[in-house]
């Protein structure tokens, strides 16, 4: 049977709830699923590509319906196609297809999450550091990742 529910290590579990929307309305992400994507794709542009080894029950295993009705299903799988170079991956019918994509995105999930955890260590606002660490994404070359320099003040 294959399995059709995204799984989360149960060492980034606290992460995952710590990043999902609370009722104040001050977290980064509004659903688990969302968390995820961000995760994986985080995982996949750095190559970290970790195993899961002990599953989370809160949160629970996430349905793949979810990610379909969000449109998420594309991205586990571009991530899926990006990682084995083989489009057979990509099909429909073949339930093990279906296993093989959700197992390579977990994977990147976890090892995205793991690069999070250590980039949001010590961090009091998660929005706001994610947020930094996207405009450094973005702009890599820019005078974010320079040391303030008074001289050009003079």
């Amino acid at each position: 049977m294959v399995a059709n529910r995204i799984r989360i290590a149960k060492d980034k579990a606290d992460l995952v709830r710590t990043l999902v929307n609370d009722s104040f309305g001050k977290k980064p992400f509004q659903t688990y699923a969302d968390v995820m994507v961000f995760a994986a794709s985080y995982g996949a542009k750095y190559k970290k590509r970790v195993p899961l080894t002990v599953i989370s029950k809160e949160p629970a295993p996430i349905s793949l319906e979810i990610f379909v009705s969000r449109g998420y299903d594309t991205v586990i799988k571009l991530i899926a196609i990006a990682q084995t170079n083989d489009p057979k991956i990509l099909s429909v019918y073949d339930l093990e297809a279906e296993a093989k994509r959700i197992n390579i995105f977990e994977e990147y999930a976890n090892g995205g999450l793991e690069k999070l955890r250590e980039e949001l260590r010590g961090t009091v606002d998660y929005t706001e550091r994610l947020l930094l660490l996207l405009s450094l994404e973005r702009l890599p070359n820019s005078d974010l990742n320079e040391e303030f320099n008074l001289s050009r003040f003079l």
